[in-house]
């Protein structure tokens, strides 16, 4: 099993980008993207559940960061517009084995996860 991020880099503020991972070995249930920023904990950003019927934000990215997935790639996607300095950090995916769960928001619900993709943002 292996979840593979990529799509991070340096980007002015108000600029966009589109995180993808891609995932391997299995069918995932709940997909989401977490961050950690230097000197922080690790927090939620986006999760959708398998259908893509429920998905769950952050209260500071929503209305700017879109989480979506394909299934048939067994991928998913976090298209990132209106970057701001704050959201520097690193981005990580993670994948929980149930098929049928919800969009957790809890990175306990996750049993696996990506080797993470740093994301800049200049002011």
């Amino acid at each position: 099993v292996q979840l593979q991020a990529s799509g991070g880099g340096l980007v002015q503020a108000g600029g966009s980008l589109r995180l993808s991972c891609a995932a391997s070995g299995r069918t995932f249930g709940s997909m989401g993207w977490f961050r950690q920023a230097p000197g922080k904990e690790r927090n939620i950003v986006a999760a959708i559940n398998w259908s893509g019927r429920s998905t769950t934000y952050a209260d500071s990215v929503k209305g700017r960061f879109t989480i979506s997935r394909d299934n048939a790639k067994n991928t998913v996607f976090l298209q990132m517009n209106s970057l701001k300095p704050e959201d520097t950090a690193v981005y990580y995916c993670a994948a929980d084995r149930a098929l049928y769960g919800d969009a957790y928001s809890d990175e306990g619900e996750y049993d696996y996860w990506g080797q993470g993709t740093l994301v800049t943002v200049s002011s």
